[in-house]
């Protein structure tokens, strides 16, 4: 596997920290990437998304949804089961525990969750700020403010 320094790139940079740090965590990551539980990421508009997981049998109570420092934990851990140990003749839906982890861009809000026909459903939400929307300049003539001084100057 390459291996790839961004030190150069740190040096010629200011701000773009977020962007490196980002290569270097996709660049680091291991081959064999955990498969379980499976999940689709879709778009469902201009700016919402909606991840789905499949948790089929875990119920909403072992389930735990947290968002901290710009990344959504997703974890479940199936609860004791009481009474007699079962007896299975063919195991094969897991519900062993899991933690699937997923960095959220800046702006990204969770809005809600839903735990439907086995599908975990997260919506998400990209929300920018009106500061920071292109806005359009209109071109004009000379500023009123500027035409007043000039104004001021040819009467004196």
């Amino acid at each position: 596997m390459r291996s790839f320094d961004f030190t150069p790139m740190h040096r010629a940079t200011i701000g773009f920290d977020q962007i490196a740090d980002l290569m270097d965590r996709v660049l680091n990551t291991e081959v064999s990437q955990p498969s379980y539980p499976p999940y689709n990421i879709e778009k469902t508009a201009d700016d919402a998304y909606r991840i789905s997981i499949a948790v089929a049998g875990f119920s909403e109570n072992e389930l735990n949804i947290e968002v901290k420092e710009r990344a959504l934990f997703v974890s479940a851990k199936k609860a004791a089961e009481d009474g007699d140990a079962k007896s299975y003749l063919h195991r094969g839906i897991a519900t062993r525990a899991f933690e699937r982890r997923f960095h959220l861009a800046d702006h990204i809000h969770v809005t809600g969750a839903s735990h439907v026909d086995g599908m975990l459903n997260i919506e998400l939400v990209r929300e920018v700020p009106e500061a920071l929307k292109p806005r359009r300049i209109e071109i004009g003539q000379t500023p009123a403010i500027e035409k007043d001084v000039v104004d001021a100057k040819a009467v004196n």
